[in-house]
């Protein structure tokens, strides 16, 4: 490991804001396999932030820097970005630090545990943003049924959760299990910036990540979807040709470029 990345975790250990819950505080041993345990923060979350608000969770929130813009531009609302590399956390949990951002945290863990973390209720918006769309594996795919499910144990009533994605693949499989479970989908559209008329959604246009600027310059087309999560019944796998969308999306993207913190302009 770089002396970076050490430098970068023996930092993290000082940021207030961020929260690093060790594998055994989340995972217990019982007689017939594993189970969750519930977090000491669940249910108590706006205790974090200097006033409480209503409380926005970015999943797979990689350096932060949605997370910190969205804090910035609409700051009656608290947020929560949440990612399992440390060493991208840093940056975001850096900037709220020195910037003094009373309504921004950042919690470190997988995903697959996010429940035991939030309270029914607790939370009123989901954002996933250019989210790995997992062409191999559906059960990883943030909007597949099994995270869904995830999902409704805390989101509140009325919930929205807000799909941001430069992946076919992924806005058309997640389209399908929403139109398959029944959700109510308020937006749906496969050229965000070139739609009209432009979606009611505070700052959906302005808040970029570094990775959708660039896939904007190279001429790629975002796609958005969202919908509430408001559904008693079964979340639904749907009827998905997979392959076709496979095809449709071609060779995946890769960067190895080191995005600058976000400022909020």
């Amino acid at each position: 490991m770089g002396h970076g990345k050490l430098r970068k975790f023996a930092e993290n250990e000082t940021f207030r804001c961020l929260v690093q819950p060790s594998y055994e505080e989340v995972v217990a041993s019982k007689e017939g396999g594993l189970v969750l345990r519930d977090h000491p923060l669940k249910g108590r979350w706006n205790g974090m932030f200097s006033a409480e608000a209503p409380i926005v969770l970015e999943l797979g929130c990689g350096r932060g820097e949605y997370t910190i813009d969205l804090s910035l531009r609409i700051p009656q609302k608290n947020y929560i970005g949440v990612d399992i590399k440390g060493a991208r956390l840093w940056k975001g949990a850096k900037y709220a630090t020195e910037h003094g951002l009373g309504n921004v945290a950042f919690l470190r863990t997988r995903i697959e545990f996010i429940e035991s973390f939030f309270a029914p209720g607790e939370i009123s918006e989901i954002w996933l943003t250019f989210s790995d769309p997992q062409l191999k594996s559906e059960n990883n795919r943030l909007t597949c049924p099994r995270f869904l499910e995830r999902y409704r144990k805390f989101l509140a009533p009325g919930g929205v959760v807000h799909l941001k994605t430069d992946s076919t693949f992924l806005y058309q499989y997640s389209k399908a299990v929403a139109e398959a479970s029944s959700l109510e989908i308020l937006y749906a559209t496969e050229d965000l910036y070139g739609s009209s008329p432009r979606i009611n959604v505070p700052s959906l246009y302005e808040v970029q990540t570094y990775y959708e600027r660039m896939f904007l310059s190279m001429g790629l087309k975002i796609k958005y979807l969202s919908f509430r999560l408001d559904h008693d019944g079964p979340f639904v796998t749907p009827e998905f040709d997979a392959k076709y969308w496979k095809a449709v999306e071609g060779p995946r993207r890769t960067f190895d470029h080191n995005p600058q913190p976000s400022n909020g302009k």
